[in-house]
């Protein structure tokens, strides 16, 4: 008994830690909440799950052992750093130079729910803070001793997973709430496509200035 005990402990804790850093706003949330602003609930969902299995490809990367090139090579990593930065910052800045962008707010959303999905799997991919927890947090929760490395990764990806629906879905309902708001006024879409633009720009450059090595 203590010994199962012991086998699904730490589970706990990393829900802990990927539940803190998922909380924090950053990219992935950002994208959640501008796709469900503009086009509705159910795509902005459809980012949520996009994020979901980008963390999925991050934890099979990782478990590979691939990540370590990231680790061991600093310019690697600034280059995938710099990537998504500059992913997250045009989309930032074409809502400010066009915040037209939110003025078809309607019944119908403008973006697919399938091409909603794959942005935010590639916002995912190109996050470099996620690298960084995958290397020097994830291979803490792996234990050999406790059986298959392949059942252990998926428990993993499962509860990170929980965590990113748990936390990004409750921004999308949130954020398709407020959407009835934007809807009756062309000043507020124009207001709230800056902002969220300029959010977005300026989550790039935290990214940048903070991760750099």
């Amino acid at each position: 008994m203590d010994f199962q005990i012991q086998q699904t402990s730490h589970y706990w804790l990393y829900f802990v830690l990927v539940a803190g850093i998922v909380a924090v706003p950053g990219m992935e949330m950002a994208y959640a909440m501008g796709s469900s602003l503009v086009n509705g609930r159910r795509v902005g969902f459809a980012a949520v799950m996009g994020s979901a299995a980008g963390a999925a490809i991050h934890i099979l990367v990782s478990a590979l052992g691939i990540g370590l090139l990231l680790q061991t090579s600093p310019k690697a990593f600034n280059a995938l750093l710099l990537a998504g930065a500059l992913y997250v910052a045009w989309m930032g800045w074409a809502l400010i130079k066009s915040p037209g962008a939110l003025s078809e707010i309607g019944e119908h959303p403008q973006q697919t729910v399938w091409r909603t999905f794959l942005r935010a799997a590639g916002t995912n991919l190109l996050n470099p803070k996620a690298y960084v927890f995958m290397i020097a947090v994830f291979p803490q929760f792996i234990k050999p001793q406790y059986g298959s490395l392949v059942a252990q990764s998926l428990v993993l990806w499962l509860i990170t997973a929980f965590a990113q629906i748990g936390i990004y879905g409750a921004v999308v309902i949130a954020a398709s709430q407020f959407r009835d708001w934007l809807r009756n006024s062309e000043r507020n879409q124009k207001m709230v496509a800056r902002l969220v633009g300029a959010m977005l720009i300026g989550t790039a450059v935290w990214t940048i200035t903070t991760g750099w090595l």
